[in-house]
């Protein structure tokens, strides 16, 4: 396959330093825009690997966990100023390697700035609790701890925004950091890390392994040192990950899969919700975990909002992310266009209305990439493998419903619970959709995307396990609470005991 330049050869980062794969092996990293264009060569990483970072993550845990949490903060700091000032060339390496044009790759970046900055400001804000003892000349109070070696296996479609809300709030608290980028997106990760590194991260506290899932990702659960692991992907493979973390009790953090809906009122604003759908299904080219992939219209607005639907649809500009004019990238992959196109096959077997798209594009711009055509199916069956199954492509079914309540029902009809949304200018209506849809986040006139880095992320079902990303909320997975009493009565005091034995004085 021909290369538009000598594509660098790229190392794994361990104990703070660049160093070979023992297996001296490397994959490609290729453009899905533009398969010609090799942007890198990286380590085809072993068992060996992982445990020489997670040995380095382990001595390096020793001090990082006593660097007082402001002086961590600082260099978190100088991290997202470094990201600040190079924006713009993380974001074009970014769709280089991804495909999602430059407007939503600034968007990653600025995410993980978000969150570095974030993360800085919890140096000086790890709230522990105060509370009276029920004894006298007693006292109570519980801190936040660090766990120590942390293992990271991130997703390729934000292949920074994402591993920066698992690295920046477990260094924070004093973790030690073995993170794993998906193969179809490892610099990004790699420009993340050296921004960690300049601004003066110690040796040994972030390291970056790359290669396979059972190479690499399995060994990095495994490991006896490894004191928790965090997962974003597929629910097929969260299962695997909770069931290899059971054995040691080890605590693990499952961001998988989403089916996100979209219902649309027959009092919305139609041409914002039409907006909302196209952001939604097709931002990304749908490769969100909280992508629009279902939009249940109300049966009075239906064959309206179809209609506008369909043409905003069709008249989407498809191609390179590098190009400004671009609106929509490709699939990141081949296997995902394959996965993509049999969806949509999977579709007309079972008697969806192929109403825009379904096909994949081909030659002149699109010869030596993996794109496809937005696709939207009307008048589905809910209950089919188009509206239950994750896609994870540019694939959007739509249904008829009746009112709220059959919205509400078609809307939590899946095994999925991560992002939903309403379309409606009735804040009864709103208030009913917030209280009654089973999902970890819900928006109300804007799409199921957009989520930000001060709110709490996650889903419920088998979307996640119960653990949030980002925020604050994420802070309780990465630490452990540590409650301490000090009792200076120079006396033996029995709790739930020696209550009463007391005066109001406490003599």
């Amino acid at each position: 396959m021909a290369t538009l330049t000598i594509p660098k050869v790229h190392k794994n980062f361990i104990n703070g330093e660049w160093v070979e794969a023992r297996s001296g092996k490397a994959f490609e990293n290729r453009n899905p825009a533009n398969t010609d264009d090799c942007i890198g060569m990286f380590p085809l990483a072993t068992e060996e690997d992982v445990n020489a970072a997670v040995e380095a993550a382990k001595e390096a845990y020793k001090h990082w966990r006593l660097v007082p949490a402001p002086k961590r903060a600082e260099i978190l700091f100088r991290a997202a100023e470094i990201l600040v000032k190079r924006k713009e060339d993380f974001a074009r390496d970014m769709t280089r390697e991804m495909g999602k044009i430059l407007a939503e790759t600034r968007g990653d970046v600025q995410e993980a700035i978000d969150m570095t900055y974030y993360m800085a400001g919890e140096g000086r804000r790890q709230f522990g609790q105060t509370t009276p003892s029920e004894l006298p000349n007693k006292f109570a109070m519980c801190i936040r701890q660090p766990l120590g070696v942390c293992s990271m296996i991130t997703p390729w479609n934000f292949p920074m925004a994402i591993p920066s809300w698992k690295i920046m709030p477990a260094l924070i608290l004093g973790n030690t950091v073995v993170v794993k980028p998906a193969s179809d997106t490892p610099h990004s990760l790699y420009n993340l890390v050296q921004a960690l590194t300049e601004a003066g991260i110690p040796r040994g506290v972030v390291n970056l392994v790359t290669g396979s899932g059972g190479k690499v990702g399995g060994p990095m659960m495994a490991h006896k040192e490894v004191k928790l692991v965090s997962f974003t992907g597929s629910t097929e493979i969260g299962r695997a990950v909770s069931q290899a973390c059971a054995t040691d009790f080890k605590p693990c953090q499952l961001e998988m899969g989403g089916k996100n809906m979209i219902m649309v009122m027959d009092d919305a604003n139609l041409e914002l919700a039409v907006d909302g759908c196209i952001w939604g299904g097709f931002g990304t080219t749908g490769q969100r975990c909280t992508a629009t992939s279902r939009v249940a219209v109300h049966k009075k607005v239906y064959k309206e909002f179809v209609e506008h639907y369909t043409a905003r649809a069709k008249a989407l500009k498809v191609g390179d992310g590098m190009d400004p004019t671009t609106e929509m990238g490709p699939c990141v992959s081949e296997s995902q266009l394959k996965t993509v196109m049999e969806y949509v096959q999977i579709g007309k077997n079972e008697g969806a209305k192929l109403a825009a798209g379904g096909h994949r594009l081909e030659g002149g711009a699109y010869a030596k990439g993996w794109f496809h055509e937005p696709t939207i199916f009307v008048d589905c069956d809910p209950k089919s493998r188009l509206m239950q199954e994750e896609i994870f492509g540019p694939v959007v079914s739509v249904t008829a419903v009746d009112d709220l309540d059959q919205a509400i029902e078609v809307c939590n009809g899946t095994v999925y619970g991560l992002s939903s949304s309403i379309y409606t200018r009735n804040v009864n209506n709103a208030f009913r959709a917030m209280r009654d849809v089973h999902t970890g986040i819900v928006y109300v006139n804007a799409p199921t995307i957009g989520a930000e880095t001060h709110m709490p992320f996650g889903g419920v079902k088998q979307t996640g396990n119960g653990h949030r990303e980002a925020a604050v909320a994420c802070l309780d997975f990465y630490s452990e609470w540590k409650t301490l009493y000090i009792d200076y009565s120079d006396r033996l005091q029995r709790a739930q005991i020696d209550t009463g034995a007391f005066g109001a004085t406490g003599e």
